[in-house]
């Protein structure tokens, strides 16, 4: 008799937990920041994507709490039907400012966002062009619109350049992380945009770790490149550097009236909770009032990459928030992980199908509510916790 359906899940998560990799929930007990407790103790923590330390400014905590106060807790209903407040149209047009498009629109996440956008533009007479390495979500949504799918090598733009020509479909788009999320390396993206002008392609940009990243100014992807046209799809979220939840998709009027009429993650779901729409606006108001907040990340980066170099250690090519220190095996990761969670650092082990086979990591993100003194003392551990 054939194993049911529980027992053949059990099985895998046997098999899973047999190669190390075996995922596990930590529950933290104080608000995101550089210091967090966990398991009763301190940490210091280097493994939250909140680059600009506003996930607990005291700016964006009162801007939810006034949200609150005058438009309610939840929004109660989709954007389409009477989920559309006043405060979601102000963040977007705060947030097409803030990126020097022409219009935005507030979707609940960025993973909904790249599936909204996906399924819109795309239909069975398309064709995705997709980097290897590009976010999930991105991946998901190829697929999910029923178009034809082709990846390219990571970064390799002779590679689209040849898949693009080749190709025969009526529609094309090219969709990309801008920060890849696991290697923080920014994507060619003047090549980019250079190879969808050639060949009539849209261009898809996921600046989830880009924006307030990159950038003199930390306005993202678009500032750092200083791109500009009509065929790009911009899409960044509010859940990383912006300190709160949700993502916008910027753009042409034409292309944001498409996604509001053809998005169904945008025409079916509630609209974001209001107090998440008045925390984007705080935290891009703050970025733009105090331009220190991004220098001091830009400044913390360049300091645990010097510090590094000086110690011996080999980290992977990436001048963004997202450090990865490569490790190759799966049980090696997570014994320097562990190592360090025992000198009271928080570094999280990346492990497959996060990333591919025989590359998991370390993945150092760095904040700039980190102090130089935190910057030190974590490179201090990594030198002990990777000696054999």
């Amino acid at each position: 008799m054939g194993t049911t359906g529980i027992e053949r899940l059990v099985l895998g998560l046997e098999a899973a937990g047999e190669r190390s990799l075996r995922r596990t929930r930590r529950a933290i007990a104080t608000p995101q920041g550089p210091r967090i407790r966990s398991g009763g103790r301190e940490l210091l923590n280097f493994s939250s994507n909140d680059y600009l330390g506003l996930a607990n400014h005291p700016a964006l905590r009162e801007a939810a709490k006034r949200s609150i106060d005058e438009h309610g807790v939840g929004a109660g209903a989709s954007p389409l039907v009477s989920g559309y407040l006043d405060i979601h149209r102000e963040a977007e047009e705060r947030f097409a400012r803030f990126v020097d498009l022409p219009r935005a629109l507030l979707f609940a996440s960025g993973y909904a966002a790249n599936l909204g956008i996906l399924g819109a533009l795309a239909d069975r007479s398309a064709e995705i062009f997709a980097d290897k390495l590009n976010h999930a979500c991105l991946t998901d949504g190829a697929h999910l619109s029923r178009a034809t799918f082709t990846r390219y090598p990571h970064g390799d733009m002779e590679a689209l350049e040849q898949r693009l020509r080749e190709s025969k479909c009526a529609l094309r788009i090219v969709a990309t992380d801008t920060v890849f999320s696991m290697d923080g390396d920014v994507a060619p993206l003047g090549r980019l945009l250079e190879l969808c002008e050639a060949h009539d392609a849209w261009l898809v940009l996921d600046d989830a770790h880009g924006i307030g990243v990159l950038g003199a100014r930390g306005h993202g992807s678009l500032e750092h490149a200083t791109l500009r046209s009509p065929r790009i799809v911009y899409m960044a979220t509010l859940g990383k550097a912006l300190g709160g939840y949700g993502a916008f998709v910027a753009g042409e009027a034409g292309l944001v009236d498409w996604l509001v009429q053809r998005a169904r993650t945008y025409i079916y779901s509630t609209a974001l909770p209001p107090m998440a729409a008045s925390a984007a606006i705080a935290a891009m108001d703050l970025i733009d009032r105090e331009p220190g907040v991004v220098g001091t990340l830009h400044a913390r980066i360049a300091q645990f990459r010097s510090a590094c170099s000086a110690a011996g250690i080999a980290l992977g090519e990436s001048q963004t928030a997202i450090q990865p220190l490569p490790l190759g095996d799966a049980q090696r990761a997570l014994e320097v992980a562990s190592r360090l969670n025992d000198a009271g650092f928080l570094v999280p082990a990346i492990r497959p199908p996060t990333v591919p086979e025989g590359t998991s990591r370390l993945r150092v993100s760095l904040s700039a509510a980190h102090r130089t003194e935190d910057v030190q003392a974590l490179v201090a551990a990594l030198a002990a916790a990777l000696r054999p």
